[in-house]
């Protein structure tokens, strides 16, 4: 004879005590979020009204990138996995996730008490395996770091927060792969004059970026007779920026397809990270408990 039981909905997804996941936006983060989204779609003339909230939507995109876990293994108690993916990728197409990206570091940065444009920034990769899922023909092998998969260009404010990103084969030579993010850093964030870097990325970099860029590339280079790991003065805050990505456990190993949504990927932990920043500034608060569910046991 089957009974009814009060029970949070555990295998569901929904965690002990039936409150929100840890990676769940507060309210005063997804306050700041909220108004960056577009227009939801609200009837026919504007296309189907939307079935599920926004907030659940993006909840979701926050569990994959800090668990890692499959889109199609997120738990039940989100929107289907299919439909938010779509959003993933809908939002990646539209430059949404860029935009809302930019804005929040602007507010960072105005909440530091500098401009919302840098003048400085550093520059440096990672090296990362890929899953099996990605395909060969963008993943290559690091012979220096001894990696088979893609490499990440970033480049940084002096704050360690992202002006660009760029994902490409591991097999990229350092000095190689960082023209594009300079040539784009130069573009979107014209008031960069000066951009740090280390030994990795010297030689006929430094003179093309003061050439074609007319920007400076300067090589933090370690003390003679240095052993093992020592901070680097002005190069430490992209290092603790790369420290702060692979904290997300989707991106300790690059799972995704293409190259782009891997960039996109790492926008969102960089989103993440700023709302958290932001809202610490306010009053945060975790999202209130979920109903309990009557689960059938039998």
């Amino acid at each position: 004879m089957a009974c009814w039981w009060l029970h949070p909905l555990v295998d569901a997804g929904v965690s002990s005590g039936g409150e929100g996941y840890p990676s769940d936006l507060t309210d005063e983060q997804w306050a700041l979020v909220e108004p960056l989204l577009p227009a939801p779609r609200t009837g026919p003339k504007g296309g189907r009204r939307e079935k599920h909230p926004r907030r659940r939507t993006v909840d979701a995109i926050m569990y994959v990138v800090r668990t890692g876990c499959a889109w199609r293994q997120l738990p039940r108690d989100f929107p289907p996995w299919q439909t938010v993916y779509w959003y993933f990728v809908r939002w990646h197409d539209e430059g949404t996730v860029a935009r809302i990206h930019d804005a929040l570091r602007d507010q960072v940065r105005r909440s530091e008490g500098r401009s919302a444009e840098p003048t400085a920034g550093l520059i440096d990769s990672q090296s990362i395996r890929t899953a099996d899922t990605v395909p060969a023909g963008t993943r290559g092998y690091d012979a220096g770091k001894k990696v088979k998969g893609r490499k990440r260009f970033i480049v940084t404010d002096t704050l360690g927060l992202l002006l660009t990103v760029h994902v490409m084969a591991a097999s990229v030579q350092d000095r190689d792969g960082a023209r594009r993010s300079l040539l784009w850093t130069r573009l979107d964030h014209p008031t960069v004059r000066k951009i740090w870097a280390d030994q990795g990325f010297a030689g006929r970099l430094v003179d093309w970026a003061a050439t074609a860029l007319k920007r400076t590339v300067e090589i933090v280079r370690k003390e003679p007779g240095q052993r093992g790991f020592q901070v680097q003065p002005k190069r430490w805050a992209v290092e603790r920026t790369f420290a702060w990505l692979t904290a997300h456990r989707r991106l300790a190993r690059d799972y995704e397809r293409h190259p782009a949504h891997a960039e996109t990927t790492i926008r969102w932990a960089m989103i993440s990270i700023m709302v958290r920043r932001l809202a610490r500034r306010g009053t945060a608060s975790r999202p209130g408990p979920r109903p309990l569910t009557r689960i059938p046991v039998g």
